[in-house]
């Protein structure tokens, strides 16, 4: 009889084991897809943005992830830089468009070929480079991909890869 209820006591055990096993299991599988991004976050981490119509020395602000982007189609007059996004024969600034003070927003002056920071005076050129004032850095350039006339934003493709490697964005 002691045998019979030893293996009645040993089937008990193991069923209540594979029980909670199997409800680990579940409560693991719930918390990793409650730590997932949701679709419609993951979707918000990519933009695209067509080149193909920007007017020469006229800013273009976008938007990825919540922070203005900005573009701008440099025109002849204004010098090459490493930092510059080539596309064809076209150079683009492609810049977060945050003062990397105090995250103000700059205002693009065309005529001077700047970028103005009003809360402290800061300074950025052209090709987002800081040239006057308390920012630390120049404008941070997002991770991009070319992908023929369009900017896809937020995937790091071999461009910016290349300048990331130069110690050319953050």
């Amino acid at each position: 009889m002691q045998e019979k209820e030893k293996g009645r006591r040993d089937f008990m055990g193991m069923a209540l084991g594979a029980c909670a096993a199997v409800g680990g299991v579940g409560a693991l599988y719930a918390a990793k897809r409650s730590w997932d991004p949701l679709p419609s976050v993951k979707a918000a981490g990519f933009t695209t943005i067509d080149l193909s119509g920007a007017q020469p020395n006229v800013l273009t602000v976008e938007k990825w992830r919540g922070k203005p982007i900005f573009v701008l189609k440099k025109t002849a007059d204004m010098k090459p830089d490493d930092r510059d996004v080539v596309i064809g024969s076209d150079r683009f600034h492609i810049s977060i468009g945050l003062c990397t003070h105090l995250g103000c927003i700059p205002a693009y002056e065309g005529e001077k070929h700047k970028f103005m920071c009003a809360c402290h005076g800061g300074e950025f050129d052209a090709s987002g480079h800081q040239i006057f004032g308390p920012p630390p850095s120049p404008l941070e350039i997002p991770p991009f991909k070319i992908d023929g006339t369009k900017l896809v934003l937020g995937e790091a493709g071999p461009e910016y890869k290349k300048m990331l490697d130069a110690g050319l964005t953050v």
